[in-house]
């Protein structure tokens, strides 16, 4: 499985919507699952972004299949990020020069 950070923001539409954010983070767990995805944490924020998820996703095509689709609801605008364990950043490091 692949690791990632998903950062995101309200559009106009979702926060006028806000009072249903709770409700739309079930229907997002549900739509990852018909992608492979696993939601491991949503949290809301105050800062920069409005809310943090974490997942992991058998693959980029699945995590981006699954950014695309909840995009494309208009509720939200999410940035991913590849995320790597301690594990895997041993990994990486060991094979530097």
């Amino acid at each position: 499985m692949v690791a990632y950070v998903v950062l995101g923001n309200f559009t106009d539409q979702g926060i006028r919507n806000v009072k249903d954010s709770p409700k739309r983070a079930d229907a997002f767990k549900e739509m990852a699952k018909t992608f492979g995805v696993t939601v491991k944490e949503i949290v809301w924020t105050q800062g920069r972004y409005d809310f943090v998820t974490l997942l992991d996703a058998p693959d980029e095509a699945a995590a981006m299949s699954l950014s695309v689709s909840v995009g494309a609801l208009g509720n939200v605008r999410t940035e991913t990020l590849r995320a790597f364990s301690a594990a895997d950043m041993t990994k990486i490091v060991g094979k530097m020069l």
